[in-house]
C-alpha cells in the first residue's frame, strides 16, 4: 500500500495532469493506492489574494473569475465533451466559494475565515483529477478529506487529533483500497461540527504523512520538480548535490531550518512507523530520486538552506539588568501567543536577540506587548542562511561579501543573519 503527493507544479495545467495520470499507471497500479493533491498551480496564492480583497469589502469579482477561468481552461483541455459532470461539479464549487466571500462575517476570526476560502483550491484540484483517472480507465473513490483528518480549531495550522482521525480513516479507507485508488486533498482538515481547517502552508506533504501513518503504508512518495532532496535550492546553487539517501533525523532538521522539499511536520509520522518516504521528480518518474529512512552512513555534503524576509529582534531590560530566565519567560510567552516561531536565538549579559520569519501584524502586536518591559530593536527584510555539516569551504562558499549581523554554530550547524 501507498500514498502518493503531488504538488502544485504536478497539476498546474492540463499537460501536468495527463502527466500526473501516466505516472499513476506505470508506477502506481490500479489499487492500494492513495493519492493526495494540493491546489493546482499557484492557486492557493490567487485566493488568498481574493479572499482578502473580499475581507477589505472591495470588489473579487474579477479576481475570482480569473482563478474559475484558469480551472475552466485547465478542464476544458482535459474533458472534450462538455456534458461531462465535471463541469457542473466545477460550477457548483466556483458557485459555494462566491457565497462564501459574500457572507464573510468580519465578527469572526480572520484565520477562521481564511481557513474556510483557501481550503477551496484543493477541492477543485482534487475533483478534476479524481474525474480525469476515472477518464483515464483508472477506477478511484473521491474522499473528502475534511471528513477524516481530525483537527483542533488552531486555524491555519490545525492540531491533529490522531486517535479520532486514524479511527476514522481505518474504518473505511481499507476497504475502498483493496479495490481501486483513493483521490484525496492534502492541506485539509476537519472540525468535530463541520468546519474546514488548514495544515499550514505547504501542508500537503504533512496530510499525505497522515493517511500513511494512520494506513500503515509500505512507503509514501512525495512527487516534485527536482530529481530528489537537494544539498540546496537549484534557485540559488548551481553545484547541487542529490541525496541518494538520508536518515528520518537530518530530514526533520533540514525541514526545521527552512529546506522547502519536506514539510517539517511530514517526518514524524512516517518515523514512528518506520515508512520510507521517497522523493521523486515526476518530470524524471524512472530517475533514482531520495529515499528518506531510519538509516546511517558515514558523511554527508553540506545543505545549504536559505530563508528570506526574515527579522532579527533583539531585548534588552529597561534597567540595563541581566537578561533573566524570568525575562526569558515573558518573551517566550509572547512569541508562542502571537505563533512566532524562532528560527535562531542568541542571548548575551543584557540582550535576547531572535530570528523569526517576518510577519508585520504579528510583530507590531509582539512590539506592543513588550514595549513596556524591554527597549526593542528589530531590522526587518533579511536573509537566514543555515549550512548543515558544515565545514571551513562550505562557511567561505556563502559569506563572502556579505554584512553579517549575527552568526552561531554547533558542532553539525551554521547559521548567520545577513542583509
Amino acid at each position: 500500500m501507498k500514498v502518493y503527493k503531488f504538488g502544485g507544479a504536478s497539476v498546474k495545467n492540463a499537460d501536468a495532469f495527463r502527466n500526473l495520470a501516466q505516472i499513476v499507471q506505470n508506477h502506481g497500479g490500479s489499487r492500494q493506492l492513495l493519492i493526495v493533491v494540493s491546489a493546482m498551480g499557484k492557486t492557493t496564492n490567487a485566493l488568498e489574494h481574493v479572499f482578502n480583497t473580499a475581507y477589505a469589502q472591495q470588489d473579487y469579482n474579477q479576481a475570482l473569475q480569473e482563478s474559475q477561468d484558469y480551472h475552466q481552461e485547465t478542464v476544458q483541455a482535459l474533458f472534450p465533451d462538455a456534458s461531462h459532470p465535471v463541469y457542473e461539479e466545477l460550477e457548483h464549487l466556483f458557485s459555494k466559494l462566491d457565497a462564501t466571500l459574500q457572507n464573510l462575517n468580519r465578527q469572526t476570526n480572520y484565520d477562521q475565515l481564511y481557513d474556510q476560502v483557501v481550503s477551496f483550491g484543493e477541492l477543485l484540484a482534487s475533483t478534476i483529477l479524481h474525474h480525469f483517472l476515472q477518464l483515464q480507465h483508472l477506477t478511484n473513490t473521491f474522499i473528502d478529506s475534511r471528513k477524516y483528518i481530525q483537527t483542533d480549531t488552531t486555524w491555519r495550522e490545525a492540531k491533529i487529533d490522531w486517535d479520532w482521525t486514524e479511527r476514522l480513516i481505518k474504518r473505511d479507507l481499507p476497504a475502498i483500497l483493496e479495490q481501486q485508488l483513493i483521490v484525496t486533498q492534502g492541506f485539509l482538515g476537519g472540525t468535530n461540527n463541520g468546519l474546514t481547517t488548514t495544515l499550514g502552508r505547504e501542508g500537503s506533504d504533512f496530510s499525505a504523512a497522515i493517511f500513511a501513518y494512520c494506513l500503515h503504508a509500505d512507503a509514501m512518495y512525495i512527487w516534485k520538480d527536482v530529481e530528489g532532496l537537494l544539498n540546496a535550492d537549484p534557485k540559488y546553487f548551481s553545484d547541487t548535490v542529490r541525496y541518494a539517501e538520508i536518515s528520518y533525523q537530518e530530514t526533520v532538521e533540514m525541514a526545521y531550518y527552512g529546506a522547502s522539499v519536506i514539510h517539517p511536520k511530514t517526518i514524524k509520522p512516517l518515523a514512528n512507523r518506520l515508512i520510507p518516504l521517497y522523493v521523486k521528480s515526476f518530470l524524471n518518474p524512472t530517475g533514482e530520486g531520495t529515499k528518506i529512512c531510519d538509516c546511517r552512513y558515514q558523511k554527508l555534503a553540506p545543505a545549504y538552506i536559505i530563508k528570506e524576509n526574515q527579522c532579527l529582534i533583539s531585548f534588552s531590560a529597561k534597567d540595563f539588568t541581566f537578561i533573566s530566565e524570568k525575562n526569558l519567560g515573558t518573551i517566550f510567552n509572547a512569541l508562542s501567543e502571537l505563533r512566532l516561531k524562532i528560527n535562531l536565538m542568541q542571548n548575551s549579559a543584557i540582550s535576547f536577540s531572535i530570528c523569526t520569519d517576518c510577519n508585520e501584524e504579528r510583530l507590531q502586536k509582539l512590539l506592543k506587548t513588550l514595549q513596556d518591559q524591554f527597549v526593542i530593536h528589530y531590522n526587518t527584510g533579511l536573509i537566514l542562511y543555515t549550512i548543515k555539516n558544515y565545514d571551513t569551504e562550505s562557511i567561505n562558499k556563502v559569506v563572502a561579501n556579505k554584512e553579517v549581523l549575527l552568526e552561531q554554530r554547533t558542532r553539525t550547524t551554521f547559521q548567520f543573519v545577513c542583509k
